[in-house]
């Protein structure tokens, strides 16, 4: 025998919520079947009095079909019915609960003017219908008598015109609400791609300095070696040997860079470098046979993750550059200093200068890059000719991004 599923019994508020949704989208078509029974049952009723009441039940409880699509007309027409209620009747009809609906519409659905215009209509006949029902038709003068039913017609009118006004406020704050959160998701999306901009400036940058900086010292090894390997084959194989490390090196950097795009729940993935490596860059330059120094001031300190990574990727760019534009024989230094409000990084070289340093292309790399790493965390950088020759590089990063 095949299993069946399990129902679930529904929870009441999900059939409440489906129900109110229903209303709101059926809202006419209930105002319709309303306003017809209510005039059945007032126009059944009045028959009894006469034809100008039935005809006077018909005119105050039909117009309550438009009492939220056209709450100013079915308001306007239900005060002409009791207008003339008061010639053609002289007894009071079940009709007149029409007056309080058509109030309390007003006061929900309506303009304010038309609110307002309501209430004091409503004033109106509560002050109107004593003295044509009581006085003048029952024949009761008793001043308590007919202050009474002033009172309590004038109480019943405020507070079905209170009942509107909170629904109306209701409504606005609703609709303030669904504004709100629109407001809300546009200003999320809004945040998402500018997120997603920031991050794929971010992996170009890291790419850019991944890319050129490894290259850059391949190619010079493999120019040296090239020129060593027929006079000097022990050098040779030592060139080849730090153009595989370096390979090696940039090929784990682009794994750690990538491997940021697909990482999920649980991975983990290897540190990315931070200023305590500036010595192990400018090894690693070293051995690719530029003449570079290193000159460390101050006590170093814990730095936020993101600005040893700008730091790092500023010295890097910039030893790059002095690889590839410095040309032959030239001298570099490498100044870390630790000052009591910020890092502040120095790259010095005598070689050609700025003359031989292309400007920067339109997508934003080099010189670009470390100017926006810098102003990213705070900071500064700023690149240009020495006097006398060279290039020269000065970066700030504060401790705190």
């Amino acid at each position: 025998m095949p299993l069946q599923p399990t129902q679930y019994p529904q929870h009441p508020q999900d059939v409440f919520d489906r129900f109110v949704a229903w209303t709101r989208a059926n809202a006419l078509l209930l105002d319709v079947l309303g306003a017809a029974l209510l005039t059945l049952v007032c126009a059944g009723l009045a028959t009894a009095t006469g034809p100008g009441a039935v005809l006077v039940s018909v005119l105050m409880c039909a117009p309550l079909a438009l009492r939220r699509a056209r709450p100013e007309v079915s308001g306007a027409l239900v005060a002409t019915g009791g207008l003339l209620q008061t010639v053609l009747s002289n007894d009071p009809l079940p009709a007149n609960a029409a007056v309080l609906v058509a109030l309390y519409s007003l006061a929900a659905y309506a303009a304010p003017w038309a609110a307002r215009g309501g209430l004091l209509l409503g004033l109106a006949g509560a002050l109107i219908a004593p003295v044509r029902y009581v006085l003048l038709t029952w024949g009761y003068a008793d001043p308590a008598s007919l202050l009474a039913a002033v009172a309590f017609l004038a109480v019943l009118v405020v507070a079905t015109w209170l009942l509107g006004s909170l629904r109306r406020a209701f409504r606005t704050n609703e609709v303030a609400l669904r504004e709100r959160a629109r407001l809300l998701e546009n200003e999320r999306e809004n945040e998402s791609r500018l997120a997603a901009t920031a991050e794929r400036q971010r992996i170009a940058r890291e790419m850019h300095d991944v890319v050129a900086h490894s290259l850059s010292v391949i190619i010079a090894q493999a120019d040296g070696g090239r020129y060593a390997a027929a006079a000097n084959p022990a050098a040779a194989a030592e060139v080849l040997g730090t153009i595989s490390a370096t390979g090696r090196q940039a090929l784990a950097d682009m794994r750690n860079l990538l491997g940021v795009l697909r990482q999920g729940p649980g991975d983990e993935r290897a540190p990315q470098p931070d200023a305590a490596r500036i010595g192990d860059l400018v090894e690693q330059v070293r051995a690719s046979g530029l003449d570079v120094s290193l000159d460390v001031v101050g006590e170093p300190r814990e730095l936020p993750p993101a600005v040893g990574l700008a730091a790092y990727r500023i010295v890097q760019e910039s030893l790059t550059n002095v690889l590839k534009h410095a040309g032959p024989a030239a001298r570099a230094q490498v100044q870390v200093r630790w000052d009591a409000d910020a890092l502040r990084l120095g790259v010095d070289d005598d070689g050609r200068g700025a003359a031989a340093v292309p400007p920067a292309a339109p997508g934003g790399q080099g010189l670009l890059g470390m100017a926006e790493r810098a102003r990213l965390h705070g900071g500064s950088a700023s690149a240009g000719p020495r006097p006398g020759g060279g290039f020269r590089v000065r970066a700030t990063l504060p401790y705190t991004s």
